[in-house]
Parts: structure tokens; C-alpha cells; sequence
């Protein structure tokens, strides 16, 4: 086998193992990414999968990225031909709301869960978590600013409220439709996002 090939085997076993655990700590929590059970879904030995991260942490650190990568590929990234202000930050809810509604994940959105499982905790993955947390607030932030500077939004508009608010409508929507299987959800969080970005 040549190098270049197995460079490229590797990569691809790392992102399938990548993938598989996305999936299962989306519906099931970071804590719920075990070595066996990954090795033995993935037809792995637990040395061989854990050569490609070292420590459970390192996997958990790993899958905060691919997540992160694939909210990118699904909001923010389908929105960019848009100009900054109110026209993206509407099309940033629409692609959001389309993101949990279309259920990308099976476990809805992965940030709301593993905020959730490690918010109270110390360490790295939680301080992976709240940077990804913080880099979107920033991201909407300049959204609203450039919408109040175009006149789009209020000159009053209270932007840190603002962000609160929407973030607020998509937490709730994950509630009512992982929870509560709620098919109405996504028309009332388009409903209320509305109401927000309506001056």
C-alpha cells in the first residue's frame, strides 16, 4: 500500500469514527461516547480506535469540532452570499430553524445538549463548548449591529437582549421538537423570530 493511501484510509476511518460519535452524543450526550461501544459499532479494535484520538477527551474535543463544522456547513455558510445586517441575520434563523427542523442530527441540536451536560463542569470540552458559544454570539452580534446601523432594527434595540431573545426561540424549538415531537414548533419559532427582527 502505498503512503498517500494510507494517509487517506486514515483520515477516512477518523471521520467515520468522527461521524458515528456525532451522532451518538447528539442524541446521547459526550459522556455517552464510550471507546468499546465505538469500537465494536465501527468494527474496531479499542487500541485501533483509540490510536486516532489517545483519550476519551481528545474523541470529546474532536466531536465539539465536527459538530461545530457542521453547523457552519448548515447555517452561516449556506447564508454568506447574503449582506451583513438584517438580510443575513434573517436568513441565519431561517437556515437554523431549517438546520433542527430538517433534524441534521438525530439528536437535534448538539450544542444545546452537551451546554447542558457540561455547563456546571471545569475543563477543556466545556471550555471548547462556551468558545463555540461565544464565537456565534459574536457572529449574530455584528448582524444586529450592522441591521441598527442600516436602520433595519431600532436605534434603541438593545442588542445583547436581542441575541438572548433569539437564542431563547432556538432552544425552545429543540425543546418542543425533540421532547415534545412538536410539528408546530419550527412555524412558531419563524413566528416569533418574526416578532424580533420586525421593527
Amino acid at each position: 500500500m502505498s503512503p498517500r493511501r494510507s494517509v487517506a484510509d486514515t483520515l477516512e476511518t477518523r471521520q467515520r469514527i468522527l461521524d458515528r460519535s456525532l451522532a451518538i452524543a447528539s442524541a446521547e450526550g459526550l459522556e455517552g461516547l464510550t471507546i468499546g461501544r465505538l469500537a465494536t459499532e465501527l468494527g474496531m479494535s479499542k487500541a485501533g480506535l483509540l490510536g486516532h484520538f489517545g483519550t476519551k477527551e481528545a474523541l470529546q474535543l474532536a466531536v465539539v469540532d465536527q459538530a461545530a463544522e457542521v453547523f457552519l456547513r448548515e447555517v452561516p455558510r449556506k447564508v454568506k452570499q447574503m449582506p451583513s445586517g438584517l438580510p443575513r441575520l434573517i436568513d441565519v434563523c431561517e437556515a437554523w430553524v431549517s438546520y433542527l427542523e430538517r433534524e441534521v442530527l438525530p439528536g437535534g441540536c448538539f450544542f444545546t445538549a452537551a451546554t447542558a451536560e457540561f455547563d456546571g463542569r471545569n475543563g477543556r470540552v466545556r471550555d471548547a463548548l462556551a468558545g463555540m458559544n461565544a464565537l456565534w454570539r459574536r457572529d449574530l452580534r455584528i448582524h444586529i449591529r450592522r441591521a441598527v446601523s442600516d436602520g433595519d432594527l431600532k436605534p434603541d434595540t438593545d442588542v445583547d437582549q436581542l441575541i438572548y431573545e433569539i437564542l431563547g426561540v432556538m432552544l425552545a424549538l429543540n425543546h418542543f421538537l425533540q421532547l415534545e415531537h412538536d410539528a408546530a414548533a419550527p412555524r412558531r419559532a419563524r413566528q416569533a423570530l418574526r416578532r424580533l427582527l420586525t421593527k
